[in-house]
């Protein structure tokens, strides 16, 4: 299959994919199956490698392997998985962490997260939807994993053209948890959001627990309480965790009796932004205040409302940070560049009449590792200031 003339710059420069308009799409090729294998090459003849191919998605063709006659058998993706977890094991990050981060792994839109002897997949391409046919029994066997689930809910499956499905693949489920810092997190990998645990935010749990001890925390978007749970396991005086969803709530209520946490924790079912209102208007206040909410900037279109909404958050959160408190404030939204974004939350803060410094940053954990090619896969960016 050949790109069109003068399309080849981006693959050339090291970029994963192909999008359906670079490519020279020949009606024959609409007929392929999606997820199938396909060799791509230039309109000038450079051979770019094995390409996994989706004849209805705008990412058509996503690299599997510069060889354009490589063997994508069985044994194949047994030795790509054999790498992604020796790099975890090399990184010392435990039974509990991400397992494969899909590009970045060599696995195209595929995401494995491990729970001690429990994985979740979730498969968002059309080629590791047909790979997890072969991926349970080698992941079962690698691991000596008690049960398998996916969670194919995501909506980057609506975009390969692919079904919704939640599944248990292989073996039971039940009781399984994250351990972190110590703390036990519970986790249901068949009902909870996404996978169950967010374990990008590994790092900058580990900040926050450091900074933790003697403290009033505000745990904003805490889902399962990962955040606040950390810190009052740390030391802090008090938790206060807010989400607007009760199931999450509630598992993070029981996440604070399994681990002895649940005197210092006070759970607010609340929108982030009303409960902050509301707080501020009170005239509460907190020495760390976490925010971390779900994506704004969801789309391109959505990009500009995004930052706004950032903008917001960083104004209201600072209006409830203790003198000399500190805040974290993230963003998921790949859409909303690292400047972008730290221009807003800087404006909020301005807005919001207090001053303050910038003392940290940064992205995801290394379970979590980027495509060099692929600067949208690193879309997890994370401040942290000290207010005056």
């Amino acid at each position: 299959m050949r790109l069109l003339p003068g399309r080849e710059r981006r693959l050339k420069a090291g970029h994963p994919w192909a999008f359906s308009n670079e490519i020279d799409m020949k009606p024959a090729y609409r007929s392929l199956p999606a997820g199938g294998i396909i060799q791509l090459e230039g309109d000038d003849g450079s051979k770019f490698g094995s390409f996994c191919f989706n004849p209805h998605s705008l990412i058509a063709a996503r690299k599997l392997s510069r060889d354009p006659v490589a063997a994508l058998d069985r044994d194949w993706l047994s030795a790509r998985l054999d790498a992604a977890i020796a790099l975890r094991v090399r990184l010392g990050l435990g039974d509990y962490c991400r397992l494969t981060h899909a590009e970045a792994d060599g696995l195209p839109g595929l995401i494995i997260d491990r729970y001690g002897d429990v994985a979740v997949i979730q498969a968002n391409t059309a080629w590791a939807d047909r790979a997890v046919a072969e991926l349970v029994p080698l992941l079962a066997q690698k691991l000596s994993l008690r049960g398998i689930v996916g969670r194919n809910d995501s909506s980057a499956r609506t975009l390969e053209g692919l079904t919704p499905s939640v599944e248990l693949l292989h073996g039971e489920a039940t009781n399984a948890t994250a351990i972190e810092g110590g703390v036990v997190f519970p986790i249901d990998p068949l009902g909870g959001q996404k996978t169950g645990f967010f374990f990008d935010q590994r790092p900058h749990r580990d900040r926050a627990a450091s900074l933790a001890a003697g403290t009033r925390v505000l745990d904003l978007f805490c889902h399962t309480g990962g955040f606040g749970l950390r810190a009052a396991a740390a030391g802090a005086e008090h938790v206060t965790l807010v989400d607007a969803s009760e199931p999450a709530l509630a598992h993070a209520q029981v996440a604070a009796e399994r681990n002895h946490l649940a005197d210092r924790i006070t759970t607010r079912r609340q929108d982030a932004f009303e409960a902050l209102e509301q707080l501020g208007a009170a005239g509460a206040r907190f020495d760390l205040v976490i925010c971390d909410p779900p994506a704004f900037a969801k789309s391109r279109k959505d990009i500009e409302a995004g930052l706004r909404a950032y903008a917001r958050l960083a104004r209201l959160a600072a209006g409830v940070v203790a003198n000399g408190g500190m805040l974290f404030t993230a963003s998921c939204s790949h859409h909303a560049t690292p400047e972008a974004f730290a221009e807003r939350v800087g404006f909020g803060l301005w807005k919001s009449g207090r001053e303050g410094r910038i003392f940290a940053s940064g992205g995801a954990g290394p379970d979590h590792p980027v495509h060099p090619g692929l600067p949208e896969s690193s879309y997890l960016k994370g401040l942290w200031l000290q207010l005056d």
